[in-house]
């Protein structure tokens, strides 16, 4: 497995590095932050007349190529890269965007920053708030971060947009207990009576049911009320959706379910239909699936670590991780098993320990996914704050039993 190699470098040293270079090849994680990350480089690249391709991959490994130069986006490999430790990699990317002489677009790079887990102007990218706001592209406002608002039930053409029930379900920015069901969220919308063009009353009447059903419930976790503040209070902006935390959940979708699709929405500075209704089917299709897989899990709890035993998607897996561990964990580690397909995600919160262990070393997630899956011939992946680890499912194999010999291994990585 390859380790990180790199450190951060100032964005007037990469700008300049990549101004000089004859192509530029991005590699960037599969998550939203990243791929925001790559998108800003990638248009200022284009501004500057500088060919280049980009890409996303679960363990960018950074080519090295004769003609040009490689640049890892979301992880700290290779000699050129923004690893987006410290601080989202979308803001570092804004800033040599801004270096190479662009102007980069600041909803992109808010757009990453929630992705990231952080909060327009926090985490170093007040600068690129800055310049939204100067620019009037973005307007805090009462409600939730969705994609797209919706409307009145029945105001739904075939072929439309998510309509207000389905993008609640499929958020996930909050888990509650009609995520993952539309026919639950119009139910829980119904009382509330919300007309298809809501006021603020109308938004924070909305926001107030979803933070109450976010920590409402048996399963739901102490870190359940910080995760969802993420949700509420959005940024509307001019952009392709509705909220910048909407697109956000769009983009870290994107970049699991159907990457392809999120590198070209992170290309586009003016989507057009046909990709904006792509990317929200794409969306819709990933936060049901990890909503109801998570529904589904046989839940339990270890020692530094929760575990929920699943079945699902390669592309899925990681947003149960995650959601388990904003949402139920009161763990700083959760992880997602699909003990027959052989494979398991990792989220853990930074600088996250074990409960009463305050004092103990942070688990680097990627680390421990290595180690995991070194002990099982298997392979592994990640960054600090998630990972992942595969075994060979090959039909011969006890895939059953090197899942459980990986999760193990990782429990005792961590």
């Amino acid at each position: 497995m390859t380790e990180a190699t790199s450190a951060t470098p100032a964005p007037d040293a990469l700008a300049g590095v990549l101004a000089d270079a004859p192509f530029v090849r991005l590699v960037a994680t599969d998550d939203g932050d990243a791929l925001a990350a790559a998108g800003l480089l990638a248009r200022a690249l284009r501004a500057t007349g500088t060919p280049f391709q980009a890409r996303v991959a679960a363990d960018p490994v950074p080519a090295d190529p004769d003609d040009g130069v490689a640049v890892t986006v979301g992880v700290d490999r290779g000699p050129h890269a923004i690893p987006g430790t410290g601080r989202p990699a979308s803001t570092a990317a804004f800033a040599v965007a801004r270096a190479l002489g662009s102007d980069p677009d600041p909803v992109v790079a808010l757009a990453g920053v929630v992705a990231a887990g952080s909060i327009p102007g926090a985490d170093g990218s007040g600068d690129a708030l800055d310049a939204a706001e100067r620019a009037g592209r973005v307007e805090r406002r009462p409600g939730v971060a969705l994609p797209v608002s919706g409307g009145a039930p029945g105001d739904q053409e075939a072929g439309a947009a998510p309509s207000r029930a389905e993008a609640l379900a499929a958020s996930t920015l909050a888990a509650t207990r009609y995520s993952g069901d539309p026919e639950a969220a119009r139910d829980a919308l119904a009382p509330l009576g919300l007309p298809a063009d809501p006021d603020a009353d109308d938004r924070r009447r909305l926001a107030s049911l979803v933070a109450v059903d976010a920590v409402d419930g048996d399963d739901a976790s102490e870190r359940a009320a910080s995760a969802v503040e993420r949700a509420l209070r959005p940024y509307a902006t001019d952009g392709p959706f509705e909220t910048v935390g909407g697109y956000a959940d769009v983009l870290d979708a994107l970049a699991r379910e159907a990457p392809g699709t999120g590198v070209a929405l992170a290309l586009a500075s003016d989507p057009d239909d046909s990709l904006r209704k792509s990317a929200l089917d794409a969306w819709r299709r990933h936060g049901l699936a990890a909503h109801r897989a998570l529904d589904a899990a046989t839940v339990g709890r270890y020692d530094g670590c929760v575990v929920a035993r699943v079945d699902a998607s390669e592309a899925v897996l990681p947003t149960v991780a995650r959601l388990v561990r904003d949402f139920r964990s009161p763990e700083p580690v959760a992880v997602a098993l699909d003990e027959g397909a052989g494979r398991l995600a990792v989220a853990a919160t930074g600088g996250g320990h074990a409960s009463g262990d305050a004092a103990g070393e942070p688990t680097d997630v990627g680390d421990a996914c290595r180690t995991a899956a070194g002990e099982v011939g298997g392979d592994g992946w990640g960054t600090p704050e998630r990972g992942g680890v595969s075994v060979a499912t090959d039909a011969n194999d006890a895939v059953d039993a090197d899942a459980t010999a990986a999760l193990a291994a990782l429990r005792e990585a961590i």
